[in-house]
């Protein structure tokens, strides 16, 4: 089958990425230049993406890898999220989190497939991102975010999950504040600094990997006898192609795929003086996320700084404006106020956006498409812990291997269908406003 792709929707200046802000200055990226060929190209380099090119590398070690991104790897969309690695339901579509037993037995198994594949590339390589396993809070600040935690308390039971219930005291003690009321607290979940894990996959890569930066895909081109990806400066053939894009392969009007761009957007406080840790107490590092889904994140880093992350915009071009992150700063500066009234001179030093890849089944591409290339796109609101999964799983796939796993992930259902735009547009920033709306004090 011969067809064509124009990559026309590339990684936009979405504010500053605190984050990747925080590290030393990144070695000179390499972009791609000249004509050369590849066994296998993998287009994309967040966090499916690296996990997608390593594993090629270490089954076939014979072959030659390709990894490109459009940016700097770790300054986009993987390095801009909260930096949890959930193994838990997580739906973010529900008022709890929760599904039904089935499909969050289902989300257990393949989240905790990829935090053990990542946290042992982590180990292995010595790569230095503050992975921590210290696992992470769903708190409430009402009595309707109670009752949200005693659904999803349910939901843990009847999958047979560890939890712990803490109380307002006990709550407090962790945080430091008294505007949580009540606390769910899950072992499992692991947490890192999203932008140095990215720099350290890309960094650590096995030899027969090579890893292009500020390398767009314009354009794509397959046939018979194989695929050609040009870009600004030259052409690289492959035998094969995975697409690890996410959020980047949403596609509206004539073509929809089910795959809605969704921006969340997050805030990180300037480091605080000894005098204001010691205002705020509490333990040194916590994760801590709401009871209601569509609520505020909040991570306490062990550098002394403070992460918040809430609100949510369908931006279906994949770009957001001042005016969006204008907007997301004053709502974060109130959310930081709220819980932190001892904190009052902390200033946010940095608001940034970052695009999730939603659909309204919470359905994913994966497998091999009718074109022959492969895919692993849509993580749902879990980029981290599924994103690993399914960019480790689809290299096994394509290499031939099937187990549980890549069975399991060809199983799940495609995105459900959208309405053409203008009406998808209202209808997804509509449901947004809504749920963001009854979240109320969980802002």
């Amino acid at each position: 089958m011969t067809s064509k792709f124009e990559f026309a929707r590339l990684p936009a200046a979405d504010g500053v990425n605190g984050w990747w802000e925080c590290l030393p200055p990144p070695s000179a990226a390499n972009p791609f230049q000249g004509n050369r060929q590849f066994d296998f190209v993998v287009v994309g380099g967040g966090i499916t993406g690296l996990c997608a090119a390593r594993r090629l590398a270490e089954l076939a070690p014979e072959a030659s890898i390709a990894l490109v991104e459009a940016d700097r790897i770790g300054r986009t969309t993987a390095g801009r999220n909260s930096g949890f690695f959930v193994d838990l339901p997580h739906d973010i579509s529900s008022e709890s989190y929760s599904r039904s037993v089935d499909a969050d037995k289902a989300d257990v198994r393949m989240q905790r497939h990829g935090i053990d594949y990542v946290r042992s590339v982590v180990r292995a390589q010595g790569i230095e991102c503050d992975w921590r396993d210290d696992g992470k809070y769903h708190a409430s600040v009402n009595k309707r975010g109670k009752e949200a935690l005693k659904h999803f308390a349910e939901g843990l039971q009847r999958i047979d999950e560890k939890f712990e219930w803490l109380d307002e005291p006990a709550i407090a003690k962790v945080t430091g504040t008294s505007f949580y009321h009540s606390a769910i607290f899950t072992p499992g979940c692991s947490t890192v600094q999203p932008a140095a894990l990215m720099r350290g996959l890309a960094s650590t890569m096995p030899s027969n990997v090579a890893v292009f930066e500020l390398s767009a895909v314009r354009r794509l081109e397959c046939g018979a006898s194989g695929y050609v990806l040009s870009f600004a400066d030259g052409t690289i053939t492959a035998g094969k192609v995975v697409f690890c894009t996410n959020a980047y392969a949403a596609t509206f009007g004539g073509s929809p795929n089910g795959l809605l761009p969704v921006y969340t957007f997050a805030s990180l406080s300037r480091k605080m003086t000894q005098s204001e840790v010691k205002a705020l107490g509490g333990m040194n590092s916590w994760a801590l996320i709401p009871a209601d889904p569509m609520g505020t994140t909040v991570r306490r880093l062990g550098t002394d700084r403070i992460c918040i992350r809430n609100h949510f915009a369908f931006r279906p071009e994949l770009a957001v404006s001042q005016s969006d992150l204008r907007k997301a700063k004053v709502l974060h500066q109130r959310s930081f106020e709220r819980r932190f009234p001892m904190l009052k001179n902390v200033e946010l030093e940095y608001t940034w956006g970052g695009a999730l890849c939603l659909s309204a089944n919470s359905g994913a591409l994966f497998g091999r498409r009718d074109d022959g290339i492969y895919q692993a796109i849509g993580c749902n609101g879990l980029g981290l812990s599924r994103g690993s999964a399914s960019g480790k799983v689809i290299a096994e796939y394509a290499l031939g291997h099937s187990n549980d796993m890549t069975r399991q992930l060809l199983n799940q259902p495609q995105p459900r269908p959208l309405p053409m735009r203008p009406i998808a547009d209202m209808a997804v920033s509509a449901a947004i406003w809504v749920k963001e709306f009854s979240a109320g004090a969980e802002l």
